[in-house]
């Protein structure tokens, strides 16, 4: 019998979404074993969030003056030996070095809160506010060497609600992520989703455009 697949997390903050993916193992959703979770923050709830279920946790602080691509170099030597097949970066503070991107390519998956290729990096949610934008939401994605720029796989997408302020949208978004990251690992785990030659592949079929899921409808 084939081992589960091995995936480990990468966060820097709260780790809810780690929290969402935890939940999914243990309700037999997830098909995959969680084996570890790193953060660049010792401060990081998620840490606690994984201590707490039985799963590894650890801090990987950056020293001063560090290079990016000497952090990632330990990064990798770090999660070298515990061998996973798939890493999740779930709320990673950190933009990664080519060399390790190159070492997962085709594992690695990235949750960003926007409808990507719209507004890669920081606040997003101000950023559709104030450009009027009438739909907002979250994409799960393939990591590449282009911040926020890899192949996307699924996104949860809500309207933007004339009420709506960056803290309503963020909750909002978050529900969202909460559905679709596990599901997107899931699909993984279970030789469902692959990158071959640059295009997403689930369930044989290069996808023209990611999975959508609207606010409100389940994810079938």
């Amino acid at each position: 019998m084939p081992r589960p697949t091995r995936v480990a997390v990468l966060i820097s903050g709260e780790g809810s979404n780690l929290q969402a993916l935890i939940d999914a193992a243990h309700g037999g959703q997830l098909g995959a074993s969680i084996v570890t979770v790193v953060s660049n923050r010792g401060t990081a709830r998620g840490l606690e969030r994984a201590r707490a279920a039985g799963i590894e946790a650890l801090h990987l602080a950056a020293k001063r003056g560090q290079a990016r691509a000497d952090y990632d170099a330990a990064l990798a030597a770090l999660l070298a030996p515990r061998e996973p097949d798939l890493v999740v970066l779930a709320g990673f503070m950190r933009i990664l070095s080519p060399k390790l991107v190159e070492l997962y390519t085709g594992r690695m998956l990235n949750l960003h809160p926007s409808l990507l290729p719209k507004y890669p990096g920081l606040d997003t949610h101000r950023r559709v506010l104030a450009a009027g934008d009438q739909w907002h939401g979250a994409t799960v994605h393939f990591v590449s060497d282009e911040l926020d720029g890899g192949p996307a796989v699924v996104q949860y997408r809500l309207p933007v609600l004339a009420e709506d302020t960056e803290d309503s949208l963020a909750a909002r978004v978050h529900k969202g992520e909460h559905i679709i990251l596990p599901r997107a690992v899931s699909w993984f785990a279970a030789g469902r989703l692959r990158l071959a030659g640059g295009s997403v592949m689930l369930d044989g079929r290069a996808l023209e455009a990611p999975v959508s899921v609207d606010e409100g409808v389940a994810l079938g």
